[in-house]
Formats: C-alpha cells, sequence, structure tokens
C-alpha cells in the first residue's frame, strides 16, 4: 500500500508578490502580461478568483472582469529561489519526489519512518515547513495513489489538507464529479453528461470495452480511475519531453516575412534553453507554432538532431498557409529524445564499436 502525498502551494506566484510587497495584501492580483499588450494571466490570487478570474486569460477580459485587478510582471527567478527550497523541504522527509511543475510535487512517502510513518503527520509537518520558512502555504492532499492525492489536495484549499483513508476510497471516488478526472475537458465532460454520465459511480456502469469504444485509449483510463484505480509510481527520474519559448506580439504580424523577421531572436531565446538544460544532444524534432488573430492555432514539426534556421523558416512557411488570418503568437521548441532511445543508441554504438574492434584484430 503506497502513501502518496501531493503538495500544491496556494496561488504560488501571486503569493510569492503579496510577500514580498505587503501592500498588495487583500487586493486581487495577476502575475502575467498587462491588458495594453495583450498579455496572458499566467497565475492570480483567491481575491480574483472571486470576480472569475484565472490563468490562461486573456488580461484584457480580466481587467473587465475585475476592474480594480492589480497586474505584476512576473520573476520567475524569485518564484525558482523558493522552489527550490520547498524542495528541500521535501528531501528532508523522502527522496521519491516528483516535480511537476515549480509548485507542485508527488512525494512517495511509504518507506518514511518520520513521525511513525504517518503520511498525514508528515504532510502536516511539510506545510508547516513550507510556511516557517518561507511564510507561505501550501495545501495537501494525502492517498494510496497519485490520482487520489492530486484530487484531494485541491479539497481544502487554500492553506488546507485532506485525505482518502484506503478503507474510505471506494465511497469517495463513487461521489466524485467525473469533471474532477485529470485529462476530463469541456469536450469529454459534454460527451459524458450526453451519456448521463455525472459522478464515476455512474461511469462504472459501462464495461471496459464501452468507454475504449467511446473515447479511445482514454476509455481504460476512465474505467480505473471511476474505481480508485491508479498504479503509476512516484518518478524520481521524470525526463523533460520538450523545451519551447513563444512570444505574443503586442500588434498583430500581418507577412511571412514579418514573422520570420521574429525568428532569430525567438531562436536565440531557444538555444539559450535547451544550453540551460544541457540537452543539446538530446534534440530530436523541431516545431514551430502559429497562433492566429481568430485564436486558433497550428503546429508544424519535421525530424532534425538540432535547431536550424532554414528549416524554421520551412516550417513557418507551412504553418503560414493554414489559415488566412494575421498572427498574434509565434512560438519555437524542440522534441527531445526520451530515455530509452538514447540507451538504444548507445548500445548501438558501442555495439558498432566491437565490431569495429573485432575487424582491426
Amino acid at each position: 500500500m503506497r502513501k502518496i502525498i501531493h503538495v500544491d502551494m496556494d496561488c504560488f506566484y501571486a503569493s510569492v508578490e503579496q510577500r514580498d510587497d505587503p501592500s498588495l495584501n487583500d487586493m486581487p492580483v495577476a502575475v502575467g502580461g498587462t491588458p495594453d499588450s495583450r498579455g496572458v494571466v499566467a497565475a492570480c490570487n483567491y481575491e480574483a478568483r472571486i470576480f472569475g478570474v484565472h490563468s490562461a486569460m486573456p488580461a484584457a477580459q480580466a481587467r473587465k472582469l475585475c476592474p480594480e485587478l492589480v497586474f505584476i510582471k512576473p520573476r520567475m527567478e524569485a518564484y525558482r529561489q523558493e522552489s527550490v527550497r520547498i524542495k528541500q523541504i521535501f528531501h528532508e522527509y523522502t527522496e521519491m519526489i516528483e516535480p511537476l511543475s515549480l509548485d507542485e510535487a508527488f512525494l512517495d512517502v511509504t518507506n518514511c519512518e518520520i513521525h511513525q510513518g504517518s503520511a498525514t503527520y508528515i504532510a502536516q509537518a511539510i506545510r508547516h515547513r513550507i510556511y516557517q520558512e518561507t511564510q507561505l502555504t501550501a495545501s495537501a492532499g494525502v492517498a494510496n495513489n497519485k490520482f487520489l492525492a492530486k484530487i484531494a489536495s485541491d479539497w481544502n484549499k487554500p492553506n488546507g489538507l485532506f485525505v482518502v483513508p484506503p478503507e474510505s476510497v471506494d465511497l469517495f471516488v463513487r461521489r466524485l464529479p467525473v469533471k474532477r478526472i485529470h485529462g476530463v475537458g469541456r469536450v469529454t465532460s459534454r460527451k459524458l453528461a450526453d451519456m448521463g454520465i455525472e459522478l464515476c459511480e455512474d461511469l462504472r456502469s459501462y464495461s471496459v470495452s464501452d468507454l475504449t469504444q467511446q473515447f479511445g485509449k482514454f476509455g481504460q483510463r476512465l474505467y480505473e480511475l471511476s474505481r480508485g484505480i491508479d498504479e503509476r509510481p512516484v518518478n524520481p527520474d521524470g525526463v523533460r519531453k520538450s523545451i519551447s519559448v513563444e512570444s505574443t506580439y503586442n500588434e498583430d504580424l500581418k507577412s511571412l516575412d514579418e514573422c520570420i523577421h521574429k525568428l532569430p531572436d525567438l531562436l536565440s531565446d531557444l538555444n539559450r534553453r535547451i544550453g540551460i538544460k544541457r540537452s543539446h544532444g538530446l534534440v530530436r524534432k523541431l516545431y514551430a507554432k502559429m497562433k492566429f488573430s481568430d485564436f486558433k492555432s497550428t503546429t508544424v514539426e519535421r525530424i532534425s538532431p538540432c535547431t536550424d534556421l532554414p528549416l524554421l523558416e520551412k516550417l513557418f512557411e507551412e504553418a503560414w498557409q493554414r489559415n488566412d488570418n494575421n498572427v498574434r503568437l509565434l512560438g519555437v521548441g524542440v522534441r527531445l529524445k526520451e530515455v530509452e532511445s538514447i540507451v538504444q543508441e548507445m548500445e548501438q554504438l558501442e555495439l558498432a564499436l566491437r565490431q569495429k574492434r573485432m575487424e582491426f584484430l
């Protein structure tokens, strides 16, 4: 029986800003771009959420919902520093840590003997330590798998703790709305509603084959999660799958030439990030992204072992031809090789070297 904790910082970016600037306390705060620059809300506090503001919302729309909203430019380095401090606290309890982002992580404390091995007491201690050392609050969920722990961490937000004991899993999941399942978005939620499915208990009346027929591979996942089944281990060796950069422009780009003119700066920023992540030798694909004035987006990618300006220009040209509207956002990125493929390449190289040695002998 695993003991899993999901720790999620409360309104992390906004909370750091409010802590560092007490004049922002009790004010609605949004971190991200500003309305006059066609920016997007990266994060906001609960005072802003009362008005319907949420992350990924255009800043102009957020301002309409909440005229008193204070917009703050992100300070990513400050958030990274706090994230490092928080993860150092995690490491005092377990090495089985799977970061999901700067502000949340899964912890497997199955073999932790601190606090008599109680995952509940460990979660309480971690939350207390985080506040003591950073003056920031965190919410936590405790359960026997990742699916339930993540849902539980959101149950008593902000600054809360919720535990799903093993003996309560079945009843808890039965009453769980299907929209709380990760991966159930608007389209899937609407489709489930059309089938008369609102709770996980409703899902249980369908077989694996029924759900697979309706939802493909995700049907298998729905079948398992509606029964509280999630065998995924906490993976402390999570591998980054891609690196990208993108930019939203104050004024729409009206031609392909204008888009290509922006490319060198984007590519320079991408190469810098690849260098920081030490991933130059792991590049598998190169891709370009365009979001148009009608908010539709498209992505074009090609196999490439490195970042290549002429190839990106061709990808931009192909993306441009897919929509008749002007462009509001450009992005470039790379897909990285998976660990298995890297190991295979090294094995193939080693085999080739052995054959060369045999030929030489």
